[in-house]
């Protein structure tokens, strides 16, 4: 009851965050149902019902990844000072963020399944189009135990995912803090964290690029015996097939560039504070570094969409004859508004997380003009080092899978 007062009594802003993690949840489950519609009228195609379960897995993750984002800037849920006095403590905080999380992704469950039988007919009427009686499974009896199986997928795995990610930690004292601080997203860094962000690189960016490396050798490799249609793994309604290895070789390449991702954003700072810089500059370079670890991994996971995207956008182009299926195109749709949308909420994370620095600026008597120009200088460096090298990887990747 709690959880929902503070869904409700929230400020606009975060109710927005909250209706997009629900308008992710309806997309996500409405692509859940269509596979179970497409298996109870197709029951003899296991495998391929298998096969877009598993690519379900996809927009599932980026619906979570959101949720996840939008339950760490929740401020309903970060602890101030008084709360634990009031029974709210670090614990009893993280189950609010779990059950508000559960509570937006049930609500678009709930719409999906509506929308899902509405479009199949079976509230009354005939089926939308006939393309929803071939997608859909239209006229066709559903499991009801699968149905809700499926449809409690997203909340529970997004409730589970915050749950974990914002658990209370330890700290190197002994003492309990909020897995906010602990990852960097809710509390200012210390002085000794501050310093350390910005003198060692991050670990994960060598894993990052050997894994990127290797993915594309291995798309390289494994293409050159693809010619055989039946080790084809088909993509979502089998409009295009790719050996498995290739695929493979793909998602190394992608969790490659999310790893990168913080090692990418520090890199970029260093860049820029690098030689004699401005003010400007300076600033600019500072805070990059400083918040690499915050907005790094996020950035990782938009380039690597975007990067799958355009590899995959090749492909299309390349095969006129097997144009894009309106699943396939709502679910990278989802895909890349999830992502896009956890971008934007770590950017503001890190401005809330910047909030003291400013202030501090600001009586120092720094112009909010310089204050503007560094933002803007951030986000060309980040575009400088992030966009070419995304388009490199898209281009190698696609290169395999192009006849």
């Amino acid at each position: 009851m709690l959880a929902l007062r503070l869904t409700l009594g929230a400020h606009p802003l975060v109710l927005l965050r909250r209706l997009l993690v629900a308008a992710a949840s309806a997309g996500t489950g409405f692509l859940l149902l269509a596979v179970l519609g497409h298996a109870a009228a197709h029951p003899a195609s296991a495998a391929d019902a298998f096969v877009r379960l598993l690519w379900c897995a996809v927009p599932v993750a980026a619906t979570t990844q959101l949720a996840v984002s939008a339950a760490r800037t929740d401020p309903a849920t970060r602890p101030q000072r008084g709360m634990s006095a009031a029974g709210l403590g670090p614990a009893r905080l993280t189950l609010i963020a779990a059950t508000s999380t559960a509570v937006s992704c049930v609500l678009g469950s709930f719409c999906a399944l509506l929308v899902f039988l509405a479009l199949r007919g079976d509230l009354g009427g005939a089926p939308a189009t006939d393309s929803a009686t071939r997608l859909l499974g239209a006229g066709h009896a559903l499991p009801p135990a699968g149905t809700l199986l499926l449809l409690a997928v997203v909340p529970l795995v997004a409730s589970g995912t915050t749950a974990v990610v914002l658990r209370p930690r330890k700290d190197a004292r002994g003492g309990r803090r909020g897995a906010r601080a602990a990852a960097g997203t809710g509390e200012p860094l210390t002085a000794m964290e501050t310093n350390s962000s910005r003198s060692a690189m991050p670990a994960a960016l060598p894993w990052g690029i050997t894994l990127t490396a290797a993915g594309l050798a291995l798309e390289t490799y494994v293409s050159r015996g693809a010619a055989d249609a039946d080790a084809l793994l088909p993509l979502p309604e089998r409009l295009v097939g790719s050996p498995p290895g290739v695929l493979a070789g793909w998602a190394l390449s992608t969790l490659g560039l999310v790893l990168a991702g913080p090692g990418l954003t520090q890199l970029s700072g260093r860049l820029l504070a690098a030689g004699r810089p401005g003010a400007v500059r300076l600033l600019a370079g500072r805070v990059l570094q400083e918040e690499s670890r915050r907005i790094g991994r996020p950035l990782g996971v938009l380039c690597a969409v975007a990067s799958g995207t355009y590899a995959a956008v090749q492909v299309y182009e390349a095969a006129p004859a097997r144009p894009l299926g309106p699943l396939t195109g709502l679910g990278a749709a989802l895909v890349l508004a999830c992502v896009t949308a956890s971008a934007l909420t770590a950017a503001l994370e890190a401005r809330w997380a910047r909030t003291h620095t400013t202030a501090a600026l600001r009586r120092l008597g720094t112009p909010r003009s310089l204050l503007h120009r560094a933002a803007a200088l951030r986000v060309l460096a980040l575009l400088a080092v992030l966009a070419p090298l995304t388009w490199a990887i898209a281009e190698l990747a696609a290169l395999p899978l192009l006849p």
